[in-house]
């Protein structure tokens, strides 16, 4: 039995200003209704004795600490720059403004 009827598809495609053929919405309907089986069945094997998880696999931060440093100095930084004035990057003008 469908649990996403033709009308539901239509009416959520006009809320979200979509328009669908008739064809499309019968096609979505069936989609959908897929999904919401496959969830279902998900849902009938999860019991209290299955852990939640959001993944697999478990995830570690492989990012370094985050330690305060010194800044480069500015002729450092300003070294590999194609050209530089008053210790800032020049870069070409792209707008019509002063």
């Amino acid at each position: 039995m469908s649990t996403i009827s033709r009308d539901e598809v239509a009416r959520v495609a006009a809320l979200a200003r979509i328009d669908l053929s008739p064809d499309e919405v019968t096609r979505l309907a069936g989609e959908l209704d897929v999904i919401v089986d496959a969830i279902a069945q998900v849902s009938a094997v999860a019991t209290p004795e299955v852990p939640a998880t959001s993944h697999p696999l478990p995830l570690t931060n492989v990012y370094r600490e985050d330690v305060p440093e010194p800044a480069l100095p500015v002729e450092d930084v300003l070294a590999g720059a194609p050209e530089a004035l008053d210790g800032r990057f020049l870069v070409p003008q792209i707008l019509g403004e002063d």
